[in-house]
């Protein structure tokens, strides 16, 4: 990815402006490589092809994300894999260079959730439920965009990847992969990108990575330059750029608190704040209570739903539901399944790897 100047220029004249043209570029530069059409791509969008040849603009997320899905009806299926693939750690510009200078790859992992708004990005890791010995980052979409969701994850997730193993080396491997959607034609290249086991049509978007990766020391660590480096990264953070203070913690106490069941009330007087301004301010960072408090028990569910200790009904005491049949419903809801299919697949698929 191209790194950004301090401007924060907003393309669309309304919304605020926190996308890199990174994307855009690499896509128009596949569809002149291979001829594709591209011309009505940036049509009533309030953006230009001039303005993503210029690395210091940035562009509202939602026209771009229009563009994007213009673009997906002419290119290769597999082009967020394609892009995401030959990226490394100079293409993350001041993000990448902050990530060389630490010690170790787990504090480059830590610069690297925290500013993430720096390159602009629809896509953000936030940490998840993970077994013992691991490390769990799940794929967050910035904005609600179905029709991009997997070329979006494919991206981000192969690009990541390359940057990980720019830092530590390419034998890198993570434990497992797991994506929210159906298993696409081509999962052989998702294979040869990723090279791990793979599961699909899961509850979310994962990165499972063995923990002991996180020790591995940099041999690019430079004290001194670290801190100024994350002093710039900390100047180009985007006004608007999520996560924001007030998610950050509302996570941190709904984690702890999730078999109480606490409310928007609950939380809020712990913060300090009232009702109204916590919840305009979560707004203000692009979120809600309820997705915030949903994507955390669907999470820690989905951890439990992994061993083979808890009771169903267990799982769904330790995220807040009394009732086993309030937790069923709940959870079908909001993944598509039971809790029991959803265990059952998630155990078959341990045993094939376990082959």
């Amino acid at each position: 990815m191209r790194q950004p100047s301090e401007q924060n220029t907003d393309a669309s004249g309304g919304d605020v402006a926190l996308m890199s043209p990174n994307l855009l570029w690499g896509l128009l530069e596949t569809a002149d490589r291979i001829g594709a059409p591209s011309d009505d791509w940036f049509a009533g969008t309030g953006l230009s092809r001039a303005q993503v040849s210029d690395p210091g603009v940035r562009l509202p997320d939602r026209p771009t994300a229009i563009v994007i899905e213009r673009a997906l009806k002419v290119l290769p299926p597999s082009i967020g894999l394609d892009i995401g693939r030959v990226q490394h750690v100079g293409n993350f510009g001041l993000l990448g260079l902050a990530m060389t200078t630490a010690a170790t790859f787990g504090e480059a992992l830590q610069i690297g959730l925290r500013f993430t708004p720096v390159v602009g990005s629809l896509m953000r890791f936030v940490e998840s439920a993970s077994e013992s010995g691991t490390l769990a980052l799940a794929g967050q979409m910035t904005i609600a965009f179905p029709s991009i969701h997997r070329f979006v994850t494919e991206e981000f997730f192969s690009s990541c990847l390359a940057l990980a193993r720019g830092l530590v080396g390419d034998k890198l491997r993570p434990q497992r992969l797991e994506f929210s959607y159906p298993e696409p034609e081509y999962r052989d290249q998702y294979e040869a990108v990723f090279e791990c086991p793979l599961a699909f049509d899961q509850p979310q978007d994962r990165l499972v990575l063995d923990a002991d990766w996180l020790a591995a020391p940099l041999p690019t660590h430079n004290p001194i330059a670290s801190k100024q480096v994350l002093a710039l990264c900390e100047a180009q953070m985007p006004s608007g750029a999520v996560p924001g203070e007030a998610t950050a913690a509302v996570e941190r106490l709904l984690r702890a608190q999730l078999p109480q069941d606490p409310k928007l009330t609950d939380i809020a007087a712990q913060m300090h704040v009232s009702e109204r301004t916590l919840r305009r301010q979560l707004t203000g960072e692009g979120t809600s209570f309820h997705q915030i408090h949903d994507r955390l028990r669907i999470d820690r569910a989905y951890a439990l739903l992994r061993e083979r200790g808890p009771s169903i009904a267990s799982v769904g005491a330790a995220i807040g539901y009394k009732d086993p049949r309030d937790f069923r419903r709940a959870f079908k809801r909001l993944t598509g399944e039971t809790p029991r299919a959803l265990r059952e697949k998630l155990w078959a698929e341990m045993a094939r790897e376990r082959r």
